[in-house]
């Protein structure tokens, strides 16, 4: 049978009974339509981490209590605290003599949901207690105003540098703020920086932070007794000295908490590190949202062999007759096969326009909420749905086509 006839004789059979056919296509649209948005939101997640992590710079370390082990019978990581970290480990660090990749040390305090009051309006905010050099290695910078010094982290001072959402809830605006003051845990802060924006993640609002000195944070704010710290960020000399700055930091700790190899109580990250484990982690997630929206789909190709079984029963004296005139059963069945393709194949080409504007939507609606996810749909997602939609018109159109052509001409022809 040539092409274009099974063309012709395709569009004549669907144009037959539009409603039907509709209903049918509707199931296959919403399948990849799903396909498409969830891919796309996993792409924009994972675009969106990655760049968050690539702008601290590629030369930063984070220093965390605890480490990762593994069950000897499994897969499965645990954190296991042994000994906090500690201002003396930061100095330790910092020595030129023992750790010489490692150009800066920066100690961290951080407590969240800390209260902030100023200018009438309360809200709660995430602080972080912090010395000179935390905002060279992370790259921070402000629009006005100055970071504090080290006389001020020595001398306890009370003063604040505030990020751009916390200084528009508490003073509906983000310029001329320096020299104000604010409450953070009912102690009074002078504002003397406002932080650049840094934009949303996925884990909320970056701009919705306040920086002090780190032991005015300790002392006033967080009450944390002693020397120990949250955490330490620590920048190599370069980009190409990660590596080397990772071992000796990890030798360091080793000495200094006394523990073997293999049995460290503290994680050392890198920027590499850190992309492939938020790599690994979007990649599940947009395989999990895939795969949900991938079941729809699948409930779209079922809807289309009943149709299919529908249609060969509607259709058997017609099948019948062709028969008689001599159509062969390679022809019955492209026939049909090129049916349930068609429904398959036109479902997916509208599909991929509703997932694009869906993706577009949680793009806006992500935008309006202060989060920075922006969903790719990347040519990778629509071959895989266009593909995938046709494998399913396909495959589900196999049975009903199969059935059609082993029909007989003279039972066929008999049927009522």
């Amino acid at each position: 049978m040539k092409i274009t006839r099974v063309i012709r004789e395709t569009f004549t059979s669907l144009n037959a009974n539009k409603l039907r056919t509709g209903l049918t296509v509707l199931g296959i649209v919403i399948g990849v339509a799903a396909v498409i948005a969830m891919l796309s939101v996993g792409q924009g997640a994972q675009n969106s981490i990655t760049s968050q992590i690539n702008s601290i710079g590629t030369n930063v370390l984070f220093v965390s209590a605890g480490s990762r082990a593994r069950f000897a019978g499994g897969g499965v990581n645990v954190i296991r605290n042994v000994r906090p970290l500690t201002l003396a480990d930061a100095q330790a660090i910092a020595n030129p003599l023992q750790a010489p990749a490692v150009q800066a040390v920066a100690p961290i305090l951080q407590g969240g949901n800390i209260s902030a009051a100023a200018n009438g309006q309360t809200t709660t905010t995430t602080v972080y207690g912090v010395t000179p050099s935390y905002f060279s290695i992370r790259n921070q910078q402000v629009t006005e105003g100055a970071f504090f010094n080290d006389q001020q982290v020595s001398t306890h001072a009370r003063v604040a540098i505030i990020g751009v959402d916390l200084a528009t809830t508490l003073f509906g605006q983000t310029t001329n703020l320096t020299g104000q003051t604010m409450l953070i845990n009912s102690q009074t802060f002078t504002i003397i920086g406002i932080l650049k924006s840094a934009g949303g993640t996925a884990a909320g609002s970056a701009d919705n932070q306040v920086i002090i000195p780190l032991t005015t944070a300790r002392d006033r704010v967080m009450s944390r007794p002693g020397t120990n710290v949250d955490g330490l960020y620590l920048q190599a000399t370069s980009a190409t000295a990660v590596a080397e700055a990772t071992t000796q930091v990890s030798n360091i700790m080793r000495l200094r908490h006394h523990v073997a190899v293999g049995k460290e109580d503290f994680s050392v990250l890198s920027q590499a590190s850190l992309l492939t484990t938020a790599t690994s982690i979007t990649g599940i997630l947009t395989v999990f949202l895939g795969g949900i929206a991938g079941i729809s789909l699948l409930v779209g190709g079922i809807g289309i062999m009943n149709i299919m079984l529908v249609s060969v029963v509607e259709r058997t004296r017609e099948i019948g007759l062709r028969k008689a005139l001599g159509a062969r059963n390679r022809d019955i069945m492209s026939q049909f096969l090129a049916e349930s393709s068609f429904l398959s194949l036109l479902g997916g080409l509208i599909g991929i326009l509703l997932g694009w504007l869906i993706s577009l939507i949680i793009g806006q609606i992500a935008s309006a909420a202060g989060t920075a996810l922006s969903p790719a749909v990347s040519i990778n997602a629509i071959l895989l749905a266009t593909l995938f939609s046709i494998a399913v018109g396909l495959f589900f159109g196999i049975y009903p086509a199969r059935r059609a052509a082993r029909l007989e001409p003279v039972e066929a022809l008999r049927y009522e």
